[in-house]
């Protein structure tokens, strides 16, 4: 009995199990999400789908190629360039010499009362024909005759062609090697100029500095010579000028004097203007005299005839006298007073102006005389030529820096050209 009674509530259980099942698919049946999915799903359709990872990079032949062109194109020219540097580049040896143009002039009284004193200035215009000069054909040519510049400098060429100078080189290729070998400073606001001599020993750049200060010392002499000289020739030649114009007018008036027998002309009219005056004087008496004598005698009296006869000689003297001054009509006869003093005072017009030409010409080439002596220009060295203990040149690290840099870019360009080109295929 006690079995049916245990198995009767069995199937009462069924149902409360049926129970418990049946709530559960109620959280499951939300409508809210499911649009939601729905609308997610494109946007991941549009993302694209991530890659494999790369596998690790292997070295390629192209690799190995770039590495080979790296030793060959950058690696190699830079030890050759090393070992030439240390082991066959002669040392040069570098010595310096500076100077400037001096001027010593004494000022004149507007510079001293203007307080524009110029004593001691550089002249920049001398200094720029200096620089120029240091530079020129003419010194290389006078210093390779004084110390033969070409055995100098091609001495070491056999070791050291790189930096030597070529044997037999022409004067042009000397020139190309001595502006390489000859570096020039110059200061145009001061004048200032520095001068680097090298050279393969220090006695021999020592010797081609003091050879080029020489040649300036020489050149900048020449041109205040030349200064000189141009200055005093002006003075001298208008000093010859104006001696030679006074003596063409002490000439004419020497000329004229004895042409006229006359020294004078001033003094011989006072001579004339007084016997002119006798005469009148003369005249005056006779006139009073005849008509004194015309009231007491009669006509055919022989006493007025004589009285007459010299009134007609003094007035006769008189129009001759007056003839030679030129008033009392025209004469072709040389003795005209008005022609001679007009001559005579042109003349000494003349030689006036020429005495006050010459002695303004006398003092111009006294002034120009004293300057020339009182004025000096001259090259003044602040810095002997130097001789060197130890060599400077040439800068082996900064060479062989430069040439990597430039071998390393060179390669770094063409390697770019490369993948450039390879990419494009």
């Amino acid at each position: 009995m006690s079995d049916p009674a245990e198995t009767a509530p069995k199937p009462e259980a069924k149902p409360a199990a049926k129970s418990d099942a049946k709530p559960a698919p109620k959280p499951a049946a939300k409508p809210a999400p499911k649009p939601a999915k729905s609308a997610a799903k494109p946007a991941a359709q549009l993302l694209p789908k991530p890659r494999p990872p790369a596998p690790p990079a292997r070295r390629q032949r192209r690799h190995w190629g770039i590495l080979f062109s790296f030793l060959i194109l950058v690696l190699a020219p830079l030890g050759v360039a090393a070992y030439y540097l240390w082991t066959q580049a002669q040392d040069q040896y570098a010595s310096s010499v500076a100077f400037t143009v001096r001027r010593e002039e004494a000022p004149s009284a507007v510079d001293l009362l203007g307080g524009l004193s110029n004593l001691s200035s550089a002249s920049s215009s001398d200094s720029d024909v200096l620089f120029e000069f240091i530079q020129s054909h003419e010194l290389v040519r006078k210093i390779d005759d004084r110390l033969g510049l070409r055995d100098l400098y091609s001495a070491p060429f056999a070791s050291d062609p790189v930096f030597a100078l070529v044997p037999e080189a022409s004067i042009e290729e000397l020139l190309d090697y001595w502006r390489r070998m000859v570096r020039i400073s110059y200061a145009p606001g001061t004048g200032l100029i520095e001068v680097q001599v090298l050279s393969f020993d220090a006695d021999s750049a020592k010797r081609i500095a003091e050879e080029i200060f020489a040649a300036s010392s020489e050149m900048i002499n020449a041109l205040s010579a030349i200064a000189r000289e141009d200055a005093m020739r002006y003075a001298r030649e208008e000093l010859n000028a104006a001696l030679d114009q006074l003596s063409a007018a002490r000439q004419a008036l020497t000329a004229f004097r004895s042409r006229n027998q006359i020294v004078n002309p001033d003094a011989d009219i006072q001579v004339q203007m007084g016997l002119l005056g006798s005469l009148q004087q003369m005249l005056g008496r006779e006139l009073i005299d005849y008509d004194l004598l015309r009231e007491t005698a009669r006509e055919d009296d022989p006493r007025v005839v004589q009285a007459e006869r010299r009134i007609a000689a003094i007035r006769e003297r008189i129009r001759e006298e007056r003839l030679k001054f030129g008033s009392g009509g025209s004469q072709e006869e040389t003795g005209d007073y008005a022609e001679v003093v007009a001559e005579f005072e042109r003349l000494t017009v003349e030689r006036e102006f020429a005495e006050n030409k010459y002695t303004s010409a006398l003092s111009n080439f006294d002034a120009a005389q004293a300057n020339a002596q009182r004025q000096s220009r001259y090259l003044a060295a602040f810095v002997r030529p130097t001789l060197a203990e130890s060599a400077e040149y040439p800068r082996r690290e900064l060479i062989l820096g430069l040439v990597a840099m430039v071998l390393f870019g060179s390669w770094c360009i063409l390697v770019l050209v490369y993948y450039s080109l390879r990419d494009r295929r």
